[in-house]
């Protein structure tokens, strides 16, 4: 072995004790500056009015997949209370410009008033059913004293999602999505029993019907009220009215 090599190998393992013994980093663990620690961030809309529009249905979508997916018999949902509180205090820091969103847990923990172990269970239940993801992240420190360069964790980056059911509810709401199966069959059936209902309904009395304006129902009774006596006429089964002698 060169004396080379037997330096490499030597700086290695110093290095890498003083890694793991004073500055702890999680695996999969990127630099802040690198692109796959900032690749979960996306601008959530042009502007702040549109961004807060977008923000509100996605809390909605939230707090209706929780209530949708609750058991018979439990407390709480799949989500839960503190989750959906971090949520909404995550929403309330993303720069929605850009979708940056880098919180330290003590900040969250601080704003929402829960202790840290509440808070990152409620992340976890975030992330587990795709509400929510994060990336981890470090940066190295300069240490003359040390072997070399040392790396310390640091805030996690974070960014939303929605699950498929969640998804499909904010597209319909925002007016981008089809209406589920069960929707448009209520429709159907709705739409179906009203022409049945305009098919029973006499001419005459359509406007009573349709329209809530009392001008609007007279003049359309008045012109259902014509048709009828034209289409008497042109059968032949127009009344008479019987001579008086």
């Amino acid at each position: 072995m060169t004396a080379r090599s037997f330096g490499e190998i030597a700086f290695g393992v110093v290095r890498g004790k003083a890694t793991r013994a004073f500055q702890p980093v999680r695996r999969n663990s990127y630099y802040a500056h690198d692109r796959r620690a900032t690749a979960l961030w996306r601008p959530l809309a042009s502007n702040k009015q549109k961004a807060r529009e977008q923000i509100a249905l996605r809390m909605k979508a939230a707090e209706f997949y929780d209530r949708h997916h609750k058991e018979a018999g439990k407390r709480n949902g799949p989500l839960g209370h503190v989750a959906l509180e971090v949520l909404r205090e995550l929403y309330r820091l993303v720069d929605y410009k850009t979708g940056r969103l880098d919180p330290a847990i003590a900040t969250i923990c601080e704003a929402i008033k829960r202790s840290k172990q509440a808070v990152v269970d409620a992340l976890k239940r975030l992330k587990d059913h795709g509400f929510l993801d994060w990336v981890r992240r470090s940066e190295p420190i300069d240490d003359a004293e040390g072997a070399g360069p040392r790396v310390r964790q640091i805030s996690n980056a974070y960014g939303f999602s929605l699950p498929k059911y969640a998804a499909a509810w904010v597209a319909r709401k925002s007016g981008k999505g089809p209406a589920p199966d069960c929707e448009l069959a209520r429709a159907a059936a709705t739409a179906a029993e009203f022409e049945t209902m305009l098919d029973q309904t006499p001419l005459a009395e359509l406007g009573r019907v349709l329209f809530s304006n009392p001008g609007l129902e007279e003049v359309f009774s008045r012109f259902g009220e014509a048709v009828a006596q034209k289409e008497r006429e042109s059968t032949g089964h127009e009344e008479t009215v019987p001579e008086v002698n």
